[in-house]
């Protein structure tokens, strides 16, 4: 069984001594460290400019991958302090090494605020974009050079494993990247394991993978400290960091209720029809006169968000607290909310958002475009970068190479290395960089 004490690490990088939370600064807490490098990091800022739903919006309200980070954060840092008040009352022997419910809720919120920042550009269609061009397009000629697992990350490229590397991965004078605590990045990583075997079970912490294999290292060395259980299966493999699951429910509060929010301000949902769904969560708990005063819709739908959220909070951290002891030996299988009394109402808003915001014309218009883009953009440059390392780059090599950044030129002796340098720089750009990039290369400069 996985235990609290080792689960909570305040291990960085580099760190050759141990680091005590009875000796940490209270103004300034090493949990509390990790949220500010995260929100003063670049790949962080880039996310304002990302995708979350509806592209490239011409209104002023709808949420950015940035935005909603911030309100996953929010709800994150909530369910880590109720669990965590509950949970120093079953483990005193935390209390006496100094950790308060803080510490849970500073170490979800910091997980929950990066939990997209490996995310490409055009929403989940971005990472499926740059899978096919390895998969079915020019990318494939790299196939028989790579290893399996090597070839895997590229097709199924996750953007989990991603953030992970943009989180760990060190480079000249920056070594172990942001270097953030052991508990927070163990937080993070919702799927603890490499690219094969695909899928091996049911369970939750097989549905997508964690890491690259180029992060192997660093993820190994972070789970041996953080002492997450090993699973019994092929290839690296382990149960999640208990607080991987408050991070997911986090999101999936915010995804499920905000994104229905938008479309329903958006016009893309029928007001009506909708908040008969929203009431359907909050009917316990809703105001029905402060409901009915509530005069324009943008008011109505902004309240019975508020009281969903609260709901869902609250079945998060029961269902936390009721499993404990199954989700530190690895057994509990499913998302918290995946278990809780309003699975079906989640379930039934989902399916709207689908049929309404993510099939909507607007949302299959940027994600046909987004495949265009990345794909014309990692020929571009993974061309350029191998026909560099080859010594065959033509005028036009070097010209393109003039626009990737110093960090993403770096001498890489293995194809891998050198591939994956480039899908990392693709993954980083904002959607509207990506658009102006790819009209540069494609001859357009106005």
């Amino acid at each position: 069984m996985m235990n609290w004490e080792q689960l909570l690490s305040l291990k960085r990088f580099g760190d050759t001594q141990k680091r005590e939370r009875a000796k940490q600064d209270e103004t300034r807490l090493g949990f509390e460290v990790d949220f500010d490098r995260i929100i003063f990091s670049s790949a962080f800022r880039s996310l304002q400019d990302k995708t979350q739903v509806i592209p490239l919006s011409k209104t002023d309200f709808v949420h950015t991958r940035l935005t909603h980070s911030l309100e996953v954060s929010v709800v994150g840092r909530t369910l880590g302090r109720r669990v965590g008040k509950e949970l120093l009352k079953r483990h005193p022997k935390l209390v006496e090494l100094g950790y308060t419910f803080n510490d849970f809720g500073a170490i979800v919120a910091g997980a929950s605020v990066m939990h997209d920042i490996g995310n490409p550009p055009f929403g989940h269609s971005g990472e499926k974009a740059i899978g096919e061009y390895f998969k079915t397009g020019k990318g494939l000629q790299y196939k028989e050079a790579l290893t399996e697992l090597e070839y895997q990350d590229l097709i199924d490229f996750e953007g989990n494993a991603n953030g992970l590397k943009i989180l760990t991965e060190s480079r000249d004078g920056v070594e172990g990247g942001l270097r953030l605590s052991y508990a927070t990045l163990g937080a993070f990583i919702k799927y603890p394991k490499e690219s094969l075997p695909k899928k091996p079970t049911k369970h939750i912490v097989d549905k997508k993978y964690g890491f690259f294999q180029s992060e192997k290292t660093a993820f190994q060395d972070l789970v041996e400290d953080l002492g997450l259980k090993q699973k019994e299966s092929a290839g690296i493999s382990y149960y999640r960091h208990p607080l991987a699951y408050l991070v997911e429910a986090a999101d999936d509060i915010c995804y499920t209720i905000i994104d229905f929010e938008d479309g329903i301000n958006l016009g893309l949902i029928d007001e009506d029809y909708a908040l008969e769904y929203m009431i359907k969560l909050v009917k316990n708990t809703i105001d029905s006169a402060k409901y009915h005063s509530l005069k324009h819709k943008k008011d109505r739908v902004s309240y019975l968000r508020a009281l969903a959220i609260g709901v869902l909070i609250n079945e998060a951290v029961a269902i936390f607290l009721e499993n404990e002891e199954a989700i530190l030996n690895g057994t509990f299988d499913k998302g918290l909310l995946d278990k809780c009394q309003y699975e079906a109402q989640i379930n039934d808003i989902i399916k709207i958002s689908v049929a309404k915001i993510y099939k909507s014309k607007e949302v299959v218009e940027k994600e046909v475009a987004g495949y265009k883009i990345i794909a014309d953009l990692l020929d571009v440059f993974v061309t350029a970068l191998n026909n560099k390392f080859d010594n065959k780059q033509s005028n036009y090599d070097t010209l393109v190479l003039n626009l990737l950044p110093q960090e993403y030129q770096q001498e890489r002796e293995n194809l891998y290395d050198r591939v994956m340098q480039i899908c990392s720089y693709i993954a980083g750009l904002s959607d509207g960089f990506a658009i102006r990039l790819h009209r540069k290369i494609m001859g357009n400069i106005v």
